[in-house]
Formats: structure tokens, C-alpha cells, sequence
């Protein structure tokens, strides 16, 4: 006799309820697990990312030298930093793409391991090749015939565009010491303005 999918779906949520004596500190654990993981998301602007928006990329401030390069670059006003950094050849490979990078940066920011200065790895410069050539493929042609996509570039040649290009779009040092007053942004605070009031008034009765 085959189970009917109400029944096996009531006995899968029997399979993970707690025993009774074992309620009240799973409950107070899944309480402190889910307000932990709403602070962090919080306080990480974490809905940010699912947006083009530059300002997103200076939710860590290692990256603002890059966003005002790129601010007062030649792409300053023709493209954001997705357009350049994400695959955009369909939806799926650029959010894979956003969360796997966003994932690496978030694990190294949190552990503080980032480097002084900046370097990118192969899945990016592969990202950025594909859309430099996206964006100015029509000027192309005229260096080679043969230049008509990343691949048969990459095949032709083992370099990048911005080997020659070298200034383009962020300049050649993009390090914290090499932009010590870059002015970007203001981020949003991430402590609660009931808190911040809490504290004023502790501090000012002290």
C-alpha cells in the first residue's frame, strides 16, 4: 500500500521534532541561531548584492580606492562594476558567479586575510576579458580578423586587453596607502538608532 504524500510529509515532521524535554533549548537554539543570522545579514547589507550598484563593492573599505578609480575613470558614466567584473551572458552563470566570488571576499574580509593590494584572480580577469571584448568588439576588427570573441583571442593570444591597456579603468596601484582620502560613499550605520540613543544617554549620565 503506497503512503499518501500528506502522511509521509506529517511523518518526516514527526522525524525532526524534538523529543518533549529536548523543546525549550532547541527552541532558545533555533532563537539564537535565526537572530544571529538576521543581525549578520543586517549588518553585512546583504540585499545589496543582489543589485549593479557600484556602492555595493565598498561595503568593504579595502575597495574604495577601486570605486574611486573607477568613479573618475573613462567608465565612470558608461558602466558599473558588474558590467566589467560578473559573466553577463545569462542570469544564472552572473548570480552564480556573484555568490561564489561575494562568498570567497566575505570569508577572507571576515578573517581579515585580505592583501594590502588587490589582485585579481583567473575567473575574474576570464569575466573581464569576456565583457571588455562584449563592449568593444566593433573595435576589434581592425586589429584582427580573428578577434571576434574571448576564445579566439585567448587562442591566438596569451594575453589580456589590459596588458596594453594598462590605465584602464582603475590605474596601476589600487591599494588602501595609495588612495588614503578617496571620498566615496557614506555607508549606512549599521547600529540601530534606538541603540545609538541608548548609548547617548549612558554616556552622558556617566
Amino acid at each position: 500500500m503506497q503512503t499518501a504524500p500528506k502522511d509521509l510529509l506529517i511523518k518526516c515532521f514527526k522525524f525532526f521534532l524534538p523529543p518533549t524535554e529536548w523543546k525549550v533549548p532547541v527552541i532558545i537554539l533555533l532563537g539564537i541561531i535565526t537572530g544571529l543570522g538576521v543581525h549578520i545579514f543586517y549588518i553585512s547589507n546583504a540585499i545589496s548584492y543582489l543589485s549593479d550598484k557600484p556602492e555595493t563593492c565598498i561595503n568593504c573599505h579595502v575597495m574604495n580606492p577601486q570605486y574611486v578609480s573607477w568613479e573618475k575613470g573613462s567608465h565612470g558614466r558608461v558602466a558599473n562594476c558588474n558590467d566589467c567584473h560578473v559573466p553577463q551572458n545569462n542570469f544564472i552563470s552572473k548570480y552564480y558567479f556573484k555568490a561564489k566570488d561575494g562568498l570567497r571576499h566575505a570569508t577572507i574580509f571576515t578573517l581579515r586575510t585580505e592583501p594590502q593590494v588587490m589582485q585579481i584572480k583567473q575567473d575574474g580577469k576570464d569575466a573581464v576579458q569576456s565583457n571588455c571584448i562584449r563592449c568593444h568588439y566593433n573595435l576589434l576588427y581592425p586589429i584582427s580578423t580573428q578577434a571576434i570573441n574571448n576564445k579566439s583571442i585567448m587562442a591566438n593570444y596569451d594575453g589580456y586587453c589590459w596588458d596594453c591597456h594598462r590605465e584602464t579603468p582603475h590605474g596601476r596601484v589600487n591599494s588602501l596607502s595609495s588612495a588614503p582620502y578617496a571620498r566615496v560613499p557614506n555607508l549606512k550605520p549599521i547600529m540601530p538608532k534606538w541603540l545609538e540613543k541608548i548609548i547617548e544617554v549612558n554616556n552622558k549620565n556617566k
